[in-house]
């Protein structure tokens, strides 16, 4: 592929990321983005992904602003519990509501409702001995497919800057 396409598709990527992300946070549908917020349902989402990395990498990978900024956003700020990430200059504010060092690392976005969250669990597989990440996200019923989409993106560039 030449340089030229790379860069494309990583700005097509990067663009389409951002629009899912805005879209799902603000529960409006892509195809609707004029349209008044829906009350459609939210549901929980819950994904799993396979690592060749242990739990102490990848929990490196979603608490270090050094790290979440090679695979997750373009910038973050930690202020105590509160994240400040950002993505082509637009901040979302996450507050840790639960933290288990190396198992588990919950959010909660600013203005979200209170039952809503975005949580990572990891850990080891007895059977592989590899790690297992389990996320949990929300999303309006129809929006679940584009979520998975977002995560699969995400996750694909989590395990290249972990090493698989």
């Amino acid at each position: 592929m030449a340089s030229n396409e790379k860069k494309f598709n990583y700005l097509q990527d990067s663009i389409i990321l951002f629009y899912l992300r805005r879209t799902v946070r603000q529960q409006v549908s892509p195809t609707a983005i004029c349209k008044p917020k829906s009350s459609m349902k939210r549901i929980p989402v819950d994904l799993e992904y396979i690592f060749k990395a242990s739990p102490a990498i990848l929990y490196k990978f979603l608490t270090t602003p050094a790290c979440l900024v090679r695979w997750f956003c373009d910038g973050v700020d930690i202020n105590a519990d509160v994240y400040t990430f950002s993505w082509d200059g637009n901040e979302e504010n996450a507050e840790v509501v639960d933290d288990i060092e190396e198992e588990r690392l919950r959010f909660r976005w600013e203005g979200a409702p209170r039952f809503e969250y975005l949580e990572f669990r990891m850990y080891l597989s007895p059977v592989t001995e590899e790690t297992v990440l389990e996320i949990t996200d929300f999303a309006n019923e129809k929006e679940v497919g584009d979520l998975k989409k977002l995560w699969d993106a995400q996750i694909k560039k989590l395990r290249q800057e972990t090493g698989g």
